[in-house]
């Protein structure tokens, strides 16, 4: 189940608001400036499944997406339990960063936790199978996929070159709870 949990910035220890209502959700990232939609990702995919089954399997939501921001690159990132390198990519997306397009991600298998450094508050969306995020361009955020990351989403980007990260240099990352 999605939920959300906004935090102000310097205070990682008493929530403002904790939710699992989808429409909640959506009505407090919309106001954040972030997309938030809950989509239908039921075709029959495994871990094993290749990019290019899941692109197929997913190809009218990405014709959609593409259409709508005008995105050029597709692509899928999917970790299980067994990855040999998850602990090194899961510190590549912990620390603090932005990019100059906007983030956009549909999960279509297991979960990951985005968390939103905006206007002073912490925005942790933990984003499941089905939910649509899209983070604008410029938005401070890490990602936690957790030390036995099990999730598959595709990703679409507006820069030919795909994830470019610009490293905010802070720490505030390590300060707020993480996916266990």
């Amino acid at each position: 189940m999605s939920q959300l949990t906004v935090f102000t910035s310097n205070n990682p220890a008493q929530p403002l608001l904790h939710t699992t209502d989808s429409t909640v959700i959506q009505r407090e990232l919309a106001g954040a400036g972030v997309r938030f939609e809950q989509w239908q990702a039921d075709a029959p995919l495994t871990a094993d499944s290749s990019a290019e089954q899941i692109c197929s399997a997913y190809a009218d939501d990405i014709a959609k997406l593409r259409a709508e921001g005008g995105y050029i690159t597709v692509d899928v990132i999917s970790l299980s339990t067994s990855h040999p390198d998850k602990a090194a990519l899961r510190q590549k997306f912990l620390a603090e960063h932005s990019h100059s397009e906007d983030e956009v991600r549909f999960f279509v298998r297991g979960q990951g936790l985005f968390c939103l450094h905006i206007a002073g508050k912490v925005y942790q969306v933990l984003c499941q199978q089905n939910d649509l995020i899209s983070v604008p361009a410029g938005t401070p955020h890490w990602f936690d996929m957790g030390a036995e990351p099990e999730f598959t989403a595709i990703r679409l980007f507006n820069n030919p070159d795909g994830w470019v990260a610009n490293f905010s240099g802070s720490d505030i990352a390590t300060r707020f709870p993480l996916l266990t």
